[in-house]
């Protein structure tokens, strides 16, 4: 029988090689299963990854009969090939790469290392270099969406990094997020991530300060905002936000204290490159006041108590 030649393999079949493999299970770790890093780790769970998970607090289901809950980032690390960060802040996720039992204890040649936690676009650069120097990939991949978002996997995800080392962690934030995208080096992702708060924030301050006018005027509130939703004024902020002002439902998907930092980390990136960022002076203040007024844990659309506070009027009656 004549030999046969192996077959020819087309460029475009070796592009379906590839995603294949990159979509294949994998061995993955996540560090931080919050209101935001349950879900997302729940969703790689759930596209058949092999999962290792470190998290302060109770480990939640289903992590505790699906993945292998570990004692320290540290443990995830060794036995993960791409390890996922989800913590609240710049030094939360310098402890967990650097510190006792950190990431960086075990990580090994060839790893990646992938920040989803919002937190200094300054501190990120520094952390991806130490981590590069390593041998190992660093993306800082902040999200945004909130705890609605992370559920339902439609998370807005700003990257930073590489682009050889974004392509081969892109699949996994595909399952986690549907507008994924690479901003540019170490740092950009971040820094994406600040100009988003920043646009947040002010569009919270002005449903807020809009609904409050609208009821202290004597206007019916809700109607006020159905009215607006059909309107240029119509936004997201005012579709979800406004809602939660009119019907009091303050139970956090992204919380005020979470979002003071994340303006305070806009004002120092801005004091530090010559940027006067004045409303965002102004949101960051009434973040303030609502902590202040014991609200810093509720969602950031209770923005809106310090306005009322202030009116000496509520949007609504507490439901």
């Amino acid at each position: 029988m004549a030999h046969r030649p192996p077959p020819i393999t087309t460029h475009r079949q070796r592009q379906g090689i590839h995603r294949m493999s990159s979509t294949a299970s994998q061995k993955i770790g996540f560090i931080g299963l919050g209101i935001m890093g349950a879900p997302m780790a729940g969703h790689l769970l759930d596209a058949g990854h092999t999962l290792f998970v470190h998290t302060h607090g109770a480990v939640p289901e289903p992590f505790t009969s699906r993945a292998t809950v570990c004692d320290s980032a540290a443990e995830v690390t060794k036995q993960a090939d791409v390890i996922f960060i989800m913590v609240p802040d710049t030094p939360d996720v310098e402890k967990v790469l650097f510190g006792e039992n950190g990431v960086a204890s075990t990580l090994t040649r060839g790893k990646t290392v992938v920040d989803c936690s919002s937190i200094d676009p300054i501190a990120t650069k520094g952390f991806a270099q130490r981590i590069v120097d390593l041998g190992c990939g660093y993306v800082d991949a902040p999200v945004s969406g909130g705890e609605v978002g992370a559920k339902a996997a439609s998370l807005t995800i700003m990257c930073g990094g590489d682009e050889g080392v974004f392509g081969r962690v892109r699949p996994l934030l595909e399952k986690m997020g549907k507008n994924v995208t690479l901003v540019g080096g170490a740092g950009d992702g971040q820094v994406c991530k600040v100009a988003n708060q920043i646009i947040v924030a002010l569009n919270i301050a002005a449903v807020g300060e809009a609904l409050v006018f609208a009821s202290k005027a004597g206007a019916d509130p809700a109607k006020v905002r159905q009215a607006l939703m059909g309107g240029f004024a119509s936004s997201r902020i005012l579709e979800v936000h406004g809602e939660r002002m009119i019907k009091r439902t303050f139970a956090p998907g992204f919380r005020i204290s979470l979002h003071q930092k994340d303006l305070n980390l806009a004002m120092q990136s801005a004091r530090a490159l010559g940027v006067a960022l004045p409303q965002t002076a102004g949101a960051a203040q009434l973040m303030n006041a609502c902590a202040a007024l014991g609200h810093g844990q509720e969602d950031h659309s209770a923005l809106v108590r310090a306005l009322e506070a202030m009116a000496q009027h509520p949007v609504a009656g507490e439901g």
